[in-house]
């Protein structure tokens, strides 16, 4: 299972999921996309396998992923201080991946 974790500004949700997600499963492979470079990194000090940071990252990342996990802005446009843009959340939106948002 591939499950593609999403996050912005200081990456701290996104941090504390790929934690737990590596903790509780970790045979599974956690690729962590930021929308900056603050939350890609904090992502991959809690254990993401893989990382990047930006828009086409986003793009790319949702057509493989089985699970996609973020905060809820992930899935509307100009969210998280527009952090989120359009083609990043249709790209989430459009992806056949299950989806787990957190408010």
């Amino acid at each position: 299972m591939k499950i593609l974790v999403i996050d912005g500004q200081g990456g701290k949700m996104g941090a504390a999921l790929t934690d737990q997600i590596k903790k509780n499963m970790p045979d599974v492979e956690v690729v962590a996309v930021g929308t900056n470079s603050l939350a890609t990194s904090a992502m991959l000090r809690a254990g993401a396998d893989a990382a990047a940071t930006g828009e086409n990252p986003v793009v790319v990342n949702c057509t493989w992923a089985d699970v996609i996990v973020g905060p809820i802005g992930i899935v509307i446009a100009d969210a998280l201080l527009g952090e989120i843009t359009p083609a990043m959340a249709t790209a989430v939106c459009q992806s056949s991946a299950t989806r787990v948002l957190i408010p």
